[in-house]
């Protein structure tokens, strides 16, 4: 069932066109990656697609009644606490106290919020308070579900842990679309791709989420994972560490483990969640 669907759209800023005859559909289950440089018209056709703005012509056909949007900048200057927010905001959306106290709880234990969910917003890095947004956009379930570079500033254990909650939010029936530079992030999580280049949508090749690789390490010497090239994922546990990485991007990782004396215990491939 298609969720959203921009039709001939063009969009103009004073004399300035961003946009010129964009078609583009969302349909349910769909995870779908807008990629493009900078000040190519991408967080436009967001916020075309949730309502935020309006086209100067063309039209725009949304269907989901549950929309969600994560803006790139997440203004955090609030002395409300992360918990206290995302309550509220639970409220708003109709949830109990209850609910949402339970559920914003379930996203920010998930999403592993640094300091705690009683520290004021204020006070929160860009990293956690783009964990805070990320929590009010999946308090209930979306149906319509946008992201604006929703990977920016998250430290690389969060990354995994975003790309498992979209992927379960399309499962779930919800249509996904999100902003993103990084191709190795848009390769584990996208199913479609389309590109903004000087205003235009090309649609690319539909695709599945590439193959991913775990690999199971016992410690050497000290060595900081979530700065190392094509990590997606980092998971501590008592024995040791869990890497996630796209396969065939993962043998410069075991090099480096061998290199720094740790120990590989495991290596195999998964489906990405």
């Amino acid at each position: 069932m298609e969720v959203a669907r921009l039709r001939k759209v063009s969009k103009r800023y004073g004399r300035r066109e961003v946009l010129t005859d964009v078609d583009l559909h969302l349909q349910e289950g769909e995870l779908l990656a807008l990629v493009g440089a900078n000040g190519s018209g991408k967080s436009t056709v967001l916020k075309l697609m949730v309502g935020l703005s309006r086209p100067t012509t063309g039209t725009v056909r949304r269907t989901a009644q549950i929309v969600s949007y994560v803006p790139d900048v997440f203004a955090s200057h609030d002395r409300l606490s992360a918990s206290a927010y995302l309550r509220h905001m639970g409220r708003i959306r109709g949830l109990s106290a209850r609910a949402a106290r339970q559920r914003s709880g379930e996203l920010l234990d998930r999403l592993a919020l640094t300091g705690g969910a009683d520290t004021p917003m204020r006070k929160l890095s860009k990293g956690n308070a783009q964990k805070v947004a990320l929590a009010q956009a999946l308090l209930e379930p979306p149906q319509l579900l946008v992201l604006d570079e929703p990977w920016s500033g998250l430290d690389t254990t969060a990354h995994g842990t975003l790309r498992a909650l979209l992927t379960e939010t399309a499962r779930e029936g919800g249509a996904v679309a999100f902003t993103e530079h990084s191709d190795q992030v848009v390769k584990s999580t996208a199913t479609r791709v389309c590109e903004i280049h000087q205003g235009k949508l090309i649609q690319r090749t539909t695709t599945t989420p590439h193959q991913l690789t775990e690999i199971e390490l016992i410690p050497g010497a000290d060595l900081d994972w979530s700065h190392q090239p094509d990590v997606l994922e980092v998971r501590h546990h008592d024995a040791g560490v869990t890497l996630v990485l796209p396969t065939g991007s993962h043998d410069a990782a075991l090099l480096t483990a061998l290199n720094h004396g740790w120990s590989v215990v495991s290596v195999r491939q998964v489906k990405p969640e």
